[in-house]
């Protein structure tokens, strides 16, 4: 694999090859999320209540996957940068310090996350009678800790050495193994929470051995080296450093559902919180193609800023944005023309089906706009301009959206969680698009 051609090439076909693999791994990504509701929500003596346990758990996992984009988009930033300034020594401590860095990451959360698995569902707001099926499920989706953070390294690397089709395969294997089995244990062996978590971490852990297999071999345009796999301090703390905006916006989602959670069971009880797990799920499916452009991005803005052809990282923004923009779209159209279908994907108990076809459509009302916010925001991570993408990257989920949540909900109750995220999405729009425009008017190499 030749990495000039990432400062050579035509930008619309390279962005073209680096996204569609992408996108494809992220909505095969989004299978994680969202096959087992599906699975969950249809199975007998599970349903709605299966739903909520899961929804529940949800905080957590997303805290280990900040953790994991931590460290695999910090890694794979610096290392892009210093390929298109030819340090490739460099390139590959890079590397080697981010895999090393998500084991240890991965066993401490394994290790103290089961360690306090019921006082962590309790404080993340499950009742006596969801308790039980969100800790099946979460004790043992937390042994797959290690899986999930090498995994997604692996594809964050795998993308930054221009091959980002690795990465979908690695995704593809992963969630294939988590289809099957979620019908083979749930269905067939009435395994409930416990079969979706089995099927949830084997997916995991064979999408890790194929991006190490990858990593490792001379396929790998450099090859992951035990020499650099020791941790060395200046380099792990520029990989924690350059990660840090995409650990707040998964970390900001974690603070996020945990709010949203206790407040759906203030105002509404277990059935709002099932049907918010449902819009969540779909919200995952329409926001996983524009994380997928963005990552197809993210090597190319990285390489050519290192590079200092500003052109070429104009260019990207802007094919980049057009296509987040017809994304979202069509993730708006689909709700507007189908909420009910969508529901009932899920679930099909009344209560549920008839809160969540009223919601979807409010909460969706700015979905539009999201795509140029994140390939916007995300600019600024790309060019290490750490503290902008950090705030842009908090503005949605915590800035804006938490205090809507919480002084809404108080004044009108259930509606106003809903009407709390298109006023969020808004906001962070506008701030965005405004020091976008501001910054790229004037970017230079400093």
């Amino acid at each position: 694999m030749n990495d000039e051609r990432m400062g050579s090439k035509k930008i619309l076909p390279l962005l073209v090859e680096f996204s569609i693999p992408a996108i494809i791994g992220m909505l095969v990504n989004a299978i994680y999320n969202v096959v087992d509701r599906i699975f969950i929500g249809n199975a007998p003596g599970l349903g709605a209540i299966g739903i909520a346990g899961i929804t529940i758990s949800y905080p957590v996992t997303l805290v280990l996957m900040a953790i994991s984009l931590m460290v695999g988009v910090g890694g794979a930033t610096r290392f892009s940068i210093a390929l298109g300034q030819k340090k490739h020594k460099e390139a590959a401590i890079y590397q080697g310090n981010a895999i090393i860095l998500t084991v240890i990451f991965g066993l401490i959360f394994m290790v103290f996350g089961n360690l306090f698995v019921n006082s962590l569902l309790v404080m993340l707001g499950s009742s006596d009678r969801v308790l039980p099926y969100a800790r099946d499920y979460l004790s043992i989706v937390l042994y797959g800790a290690v899986f999930q953070c090498v995994t997604m390294c692996g594809n964050n690397f795998s993308r930054a050495q221009g091959n980002p089709k690795n990465a979908m395969i690695s995704q593809l294997i992963g969630a294939g193994f988590n289809i099957v089995f979620d019908y083979i244990l749930i269905i067939k062996f009435n395994m409930g929470m416990q079969g979706a978590a089995l099927a949830t971490i084997g997916g995991q852990f064979l999408s890790m051995i194929w991006q190490l297999c990858y990593l490792c071999s001379n396929r790998s345009l450099i090859k992951l080296d035990l020499q650099h796999i020791k941790i060395r301090i200046s380099f792990a703390l520029d990989i924690i450093r350059t990660g840090i905006p995409a650990f707040l916006m998964q970390m900001a989602n974690s603070v996020l559902n945990f709010i949203l959670n206790s407040s759906l069971g203030t105002y509404g009880g277990d059935v709002a919180i099932s049907a918010v797990g449902i819009i969540t799920s779909f919200q995952t499916i329409c926001q996983m193609p524009l994380t997928g452009l963005m990552q197809g991005q993210q090597p190319l803005i990285s390489y050519n800023y290192g590079a200092q052809k500003i052109d070429r990282v104009k260019e990207t923004l802007k094919y980049s944005i057009i296509g987040g923009t017809i994304i979202a779209l069509l993730g708006f159209l689909a709700v507007e023309l189908f909420p009910k279908t969508i529901i009932l994907m899920f679930n099909n108990e009344p209560e549920v089906v008839e809160l969540g076809t009223r919601a979807i459509r409010i909460w969706f009302i700015c979905l539009p706009l999201l795509g140029a916010q994140i390939m916007s925001a995300n600019y600024f991570q790309c060019i290490g301009k750490i503290k902008v993408a950090s705030v842009l990257n908090l503005l949605r989920q915590v800035i804006v959206l938490i205090p809507m949540i919480l002084i809404l909900s108080s004044l009108i109750g259930l509606d106003g969680i809903f009407i709390a995220v298109p006023i969020a999405d808004l906001t962070a729009f506008l701030i965005t698009i405004f020091l976008f425009i501001k910054s790229i008017r004037k970017i230079k190499i400093n």
